[in-house]
């Protein structure tokens, strides 16, 4: 039964319940923690399981001076609304010492529909920005110079599409596309695993990453063409040691569709990157990153002979965990919050998102926003973590944590192969599957008492404070429609028709589709007009039901 607790006064101590770890004391993904760890809990000698930060296996770091020598990006996600509004966030954000944009999509944009499709009804601008057509994107940068910053996108199934929209108005703001920065998520493995946003069959889904991983090779050196994300496997409640296998063996699979491609290795290995989420259990997700970088190193080197050194560094993204929130005692989200990006900072991370306090309720308020901003700013300039590299190496208890979820990696990676590949374990179940388990177990653990979560079921108040919520503008809508079919009225008819065309023959000849993606976007094509081409190309994805 839960326990209901007053608020208390200033100096009232609240005694914490007893019921609370049930005996057991685990980590967030319940693996289990003994007391004590010492000497004979780890394995290998130092230079073999560790070595020096910059130095193969990576396992402290990729950089020698860690964060003395850059300092991680801080690269908070936004988007809301129409491009008008996220322009004013984002130049609001750069104006507060944001050093990266992020860009979140809204659900039409995600889905490749036009915000007056029939199915995009009611969604347009709730869960990011909504972008139609090139028109879009050029007042989505208005007064931001694209090639002096680094702009990372959160889209995938039409990510060639939203990205040759990028290039186009970069081109047009007089940047070339050889100079500019940033990274596209473009991971579709992952929408069958966890997220569910996709429009194509996986192998056309397939064909569409390893284009634009193609066309980045060659005219783009500057960009991360894909960023293989964990994060949205964790949202959908995997554990930690799942996040990691199955966002390597997609980056493993992407890696054997560009060398299928007749990429080589050493060309395109060293623009992957990876996205992962950081959940409350501080210990465990220092474990994850350093286990990733070392098993992507060894992946790297002895699998796939890469020989650049930079095809063997896993550089990465965090953003903080969205599903570890609360909308009951939302302020109690700041604390959460600052706990994972500690978490993400000690274990190494290039860049960070933080996610804001209200998010379990709404997007961000402005001040929610910037209460984000300042809790990386306090981290990076009074927390002491750039101090030195990998501070938590050494520890028994890390490096033991290190090894078992390095070990549960492999495990997963022999039962995937068993399978045959990721494409015939997604369409097994098999991924969907394991992570429904391990979230039924989590959800249950909270459900009994074994679990506690703050807020939620102990430590209750009668009522919870209010918190600011984002309201969209009432006229975004409006004034995103009146773009678009000024867009549709106005531009080149007979050239957009032709550019359509010939996307449509690249599709179905499996020429690279991203030079007639960039055409269509400069005709002012719509995102819904290229999807609809594509769709006619490739089919569309029925997910099998797993019983």
């Amino acid at each position: 039964m839960v326990r209901q607790i007053e608020k208390p006064e200033v100096n009232e101590v609240v005694t914490p319940p007893a019921s609370g770890d049930g005996g057991r004391f685990t980590t967030t993904s319940s693996r289990p923690i003994r007391v004590l760890y010492g000497p004979d809990d780890v394995a290998g000698s130092y230079e073999e399981r560790l070595g020096d930060p910059g130095q193969y296996p990576y396992t402290r770091g990729v950089h020698p001076s860690g964060y003395r020598g850059k300092e991680w990006t801080i690269r908070n996600f936004a988007g809301f609304g129409d491009a008008e509004e996220t322009n004013q966030r984002f130049r609001y954000l750069l104006e507060n010492g944001q050093t990266g944009l992020s860009v979140a999509f809204d659900l039409p944009t995600l889905m490749g529909v036009d915000a007056d499709d029939e199915t995009a009804i009611g969604e347009f601008g709730h869960c990011g920005v909504g972008v139609s057509s090139l028109a879009d994107m050029e007042v989505l940068f208005r007064g931001i110079k694209l090639a002096d910053i680094s702009t990372s996108m959160t889209i995938n199934s039409p990510a060639a599409a939203i990205w040759a929209m990028y290039i186009a108005a970069a081109e047009k703001q007089g940047s070339h596309r050889s100079q500019l920065r940033g990274t596209l998520q473009n991971d579709i493995l992952k929408e069958y695993t966890a997220q569910n946003e996709y429009i194509f069959p996986p192998e056309p889904a397939m064909r569409l990453v390893t284009d634009t991983i193609e066309f980045g090779t060659h005219e783009m050196p500057l960009w991360n063409t894909i960023s293989i994300s964990g994060y949205h496997i964790r949202e959908a409640g995997s554990t930690a040691a799942q996040e990691l296998a199955f966002t390597l063996a997609d980056g493993f699979a992407y890696v054997e569709a560009a060398l299928e491609r007749g990429l080589d290795i050493d060309d395109f290995a060293p623009r992957l990157s990876y996205f992962f989420n950081c959940h409350n259990d501080l210990f465990e997700e220092v474990a994850k990153f350093r286990a990733a970088r070392r098993i992507w190193a060894t992946q790297m080197k002895e699998k796939y002979g890469a020989r650049n050194q930079r095809s063997w560094w896993l550089r990465f993204h965090t953003q903080t965990a969205g599903c570890s929130l609360t909308s009951q005692q939302a302020e109690v989200n700041l604390i959460r919050t600052t706990v994972q990006a500690l978490a993400a900072t000690m274990g190494g991370t290039q860049s960070l998102h933080t996610n804001a306090l209200d998010e379990a309720l709404a997007l961000p308020s402005q001040r929610a926003a910037r209460l984000a901003l300042r809790t990386q700013q306090v981290l990076l300039h009074e927390s002491g973590v750039v101090n030195t590299v990998d501070p938590l190496g050494g520890s028994y208890f890390v490096e033991a944590l290190t090894d078992e979820i390095e070990r549960d990696a492999y495990d997963y990676f022999a039962r995937i192969d068993e399978f045959g590949g990721v494409i015939p374990a997604l369409k097994a179940g098999f991924f969907q599957k394991e992570i429904a388990d391990a979230s039924y177990r989590y959800q249950q653990e909270i459900q009994d008492g074994e679990r506690i979560i703050v807020g939620v079921n102990e430590y209750l108040m009668a009522e919870d404070d209010e918190v600011e919520i984002l309201r969209m503008h009432p006229e975004s809508f409006n004034r995103h429609m009146t773009r678009l079919n000024r867009t549709r009225s106005e531009r080149d008819q007979s050239a957009a028709a032709e550019t359509l065309g010939r996307l449509d023959q690249a599709c179905r000849a499996n020429d690279n589709t991203m030079p007639y993606l960039i055409d269509c976007a400069n005709a002012y094509v719509t995102l819904g007009e290229i999807t609809d081409i594509m769709r006619g190309a490739f089919g569309v994805h029925r997910e099998t039901l797993i019983i």
